[in-house]
């Protein structure tokens, strides 16, 4: 069954084909996720981007077999002592050496404090122990990628040291207030000190830092990232999860000959997590709206900033069968053939019509039903307004192209 997340493979199927030294190791950070385990989900047998690739070719691919493993086991607070520089990234050692290349295009997750300047951070412990600190630490600003990492290029004191933490479905959770004035591209560096030995664990995460959103009601937790074209037929799945990584909300969208490939793939989820998500919407943000953009690489995924969501995408390849999904019948689904990137060729299901219906009308543009209170008037209600026609069609509808 040709099944797989871009963001996480199922741990379960994995633990049949890796070593068994796998499950002894301890963990590292999903949220924002570190350098080593992005590697490992891109798949350390065929990774996607150059960057893993060449740290694959450098350092062998056992080194994302072992992602939960980038540790010394005699640190005892000695960190500086047992990890140089030019080596952070990788502990030190010889089989994590991949993951410190100087490069400048490692996945980068794009971040931003909440409203009260605080960023969380999510550690996957799959052998947990007991807890001294995690110390955050980040670059210092002018810090160049295209040199090795160097414990003088972070700031001197860490920005976030927690002492406590309590496993949560195998997880721990914090938060941490983040350092004001950082902005743009860093490396978060972070040392998990354990108290019950002197071993320690270390992560790098790559890191483009958006500034406060104190004004916006919407924080962002990540980018919908395409690594390669699919094929007609494939479907791209949006999952969205609670604190506890439980599911909250599975959007499909199965691809057409239109828009399978790379480049065009995120584009139309997006548009589809925004008409039919309650909890998350896809796109760029301006000015408190956030609408999708054909640029692949733009389309963020953005909650309220109160919430606490996580997300991953997923993608089922056109010979999968797969669960049933509104996405799945033999017609001819919404976003093919004549109307492409539209939900209906107005005015079909006009009694269907609700906020984010997209129609392409009969002069050729397409157009978007706006949000309640307007919504009814896009349904043939009685305040029903022709896309286009008449005085006040404004009121009703949002002109896209």
């Amino acid at each position: 069954m040709k099944y797989y997340s871009i963001l996480s493979y199922s741990l379960l199927l994995l633990l049949f084909c890796v070593p068994a030294e796998f499950v002894y190791s301890h963990g590292t950070f999903t949220t924002p996720v570190s350098r080593i385990y992005n590697c490992f989900l891109e798949n350390p047998e065929n990774p996607t981007s150059d960057s893993c690739k060449e740290a694959v070719a450098v350092g062998g691919k056992q080194a994302l077999y072992d992602w939960n493993g980038v540790n010394q086991g005699n640190a005892n607070d000695m960190h500086m002592d047992v990890v140089p520089d030019g080596q952070l990234c990788g502990a030190g050692k010889e089989l994590f050496k991949g993951m410190n290349l100087a490069r400048d295009d490692w996945f980068t997750n794009e971040i931003s404090p909440d409203q009260n300047g605080n960023m969380d951070f999510v550690f996957r412990a799959t052998a947990p122990h007991s807890t001294k600190y995690f110390d955050f630490y980040i670059t210092k600003d002018g810090y160049n990628p295209l040199e090795p990492l160097k414990w003088s290029d972070l700031e001197s004191t860490p920005f976030c040291s927690i002492t406590e933490v309590e496993l949560n479905n195998g997880n721990y959770n914090m938060n941490c207030p983040f350092p004001a004035g950082k902005s743009g591209k860093h490396v978060i560096y972070n040392v998990w000190q354990r108290d019950d030995s002197q071993e320690a664990f270390y992560a790098c995460i790559d890191v483009n830092v958006e500034g406060e959103t104190s004004e916006s009601e919407y924080r962002s937790i990540g980018s919908i990232v395409a690594n390669q074209d699919l094929s007609p037929g494939d479907k791209v799945i949006f999952r969205l999860f609670d604190e506890n990584f439980s599911d909250v909300e599975t959007i499909k969208k199965k691809l057409n000959a239109n828009n399978f490939t790379a480049d065009k793939w995120p584009f139309v989820l997006a548009k589809k997590i925004n008409r039919k998500s309650v909890n998350a919407k896809a796109g760029v943000l301006n000015n408190n709206e956030i609408v999708p953009v054909k640029d692949s690489a733009d389309n963020k995924i953005y909650i309220p900033s109160d919430s606490n969501f996580s997300f991953q995408i997923d993608i089922e390849m056109v010979n999968n069968p797969g669960d049933d999904d509104d996405d799945s019948c033999n017609c001819e689904e919404p976003g093919t053939g004549s109307s492409a990137e539209f939900d209906y060729n107005y005015p079909e299901n006009l009694a269907g019509y609700t906020a984010g219906t997209v129609v392409k009308a009969g002069d050729g543009n397409v157009y978007e039903c706006r949000p309640f209170p307007n919504s009814g008037w896009c349904s043939g209600d009685s305040f029903f307004y022709e896309p286009g026609s008449g005085l006040a069609w404004q009121d009703a509808w949002t002109i896209l192209n």
